[in-house]
């Protein structure tokens, strides 16, 4: 199957260092590949987070602050900062792109959202990549209801892309946290979600991002209502992105609807 349309979704754990400040190599790395899909005549849309662990260590945080206000100022700085880098590196490759802000309540339904689709449309028929965020800097609801992968696979539902991607830092998901456990094994493919590989994914976080495996699964699940399988793979490689994309994978595959074995959405 040709994946034309591809969300890739990336957290702030794979863009920045440890300080807070962009991980620039990663950046680099990952650009370069979205870039180059790009040349094969497939839509991309960047879903970023980021923003405010860039704006923290900007701004002489040694840790994001948890006053919201604070947070949200950080959102402010961060988010200039991480458009300003993307901006750079995809114009080495000679590619726009455009900034797109959400909160919530514009993909509850009704003339916001239709908006929002309509210009994701229009951005994508001119060739230009959309890099997405949420809207933290003005949304208390968004900062606390907090993270990305949810809004990742909003979006893929929004413009019924083929698959969704996210890139965290971990080689996908496992059956015991692999961080505590040296004898976790990685779950190649999942084609139904249980208990038992929810409490599994509970336990697997990072240290800079709010979400966790367990807002991946809840991600893919919400993928699924439209047929989007989910996949799920180390930050650090970008380039098992063109793996994926080749006919093999090297992370972790979720297809709830069983989309490989069966008719096309």
């Amino acid at each position: 199957m040709k994946f034309n349309r591809i969300v890739v979704k990336v957290g702030t754990s794979t863009l920045t260092h440890p300080t807070g400040l962009p991980n620039i190599r990663r950046m680099e790395a990952l650009v370069k590949v979205l870039a180059d899909i790009k040349n094969t005549g497939r839509d991309i849309v960047l879903v970023t987070s980021g923003a405010i662990g860039v704006g923290a260590g900007k701004m002489g945080y040694s840790t994001p602050p948890k006053n919201i206000s604070d947070r949200q100022a950080c959102a402010s700085v961060g988010q200039c900062e991480l458009m300003n880098i993307y901006d750079t590196l995809f114009s080495r490759y000679s590619h726009m792109v455009s900034q797109i802000l959400l909160t919530q309540q514009v993909l509850d339904g009704g003339e916001d959202e239709l908006n929002t689709k309509n210009t994701f449309h229009s951005l994508l028929d001119k060739n230009i990549i959309p890099i997405v965020n949420a809207n933290d800097t003005i949304s208390i609801k968004e900062l606390e209801f907090g993270d990305n992968d949810t809004l990742s696979a909003a979006v893929s539902v929004l413009i019924d892309a083929d698959i969704l991607i996210i890139l965290t830092d971990l080689d996908g998901m496992y059956d015991k946290n692999p961080r505590k456990f040296e004898d976790a094994k990685l779950i190649s493919y999942i084609d139904k979600l249980d208990e038992s590989l929810r409490n599994a994914a509970k336990g697997e976080t990072s240290t800079l991002g709010t979400g966790g495996m367990i807002t991946k699964l809840n991600a893919a699940e919400m993928a699924s209502l439209k047929k989007i399988p989910t996949l799920i793979i180390n930050g650090a490689y970008p380039s098992r992105i063109y793996s994926f994309l080749e006919g093999h994978h090297e992370g972790t595959l979720i297809d709830l609807c069983k989309k490989f074995n069966c008719e096309e959405k």
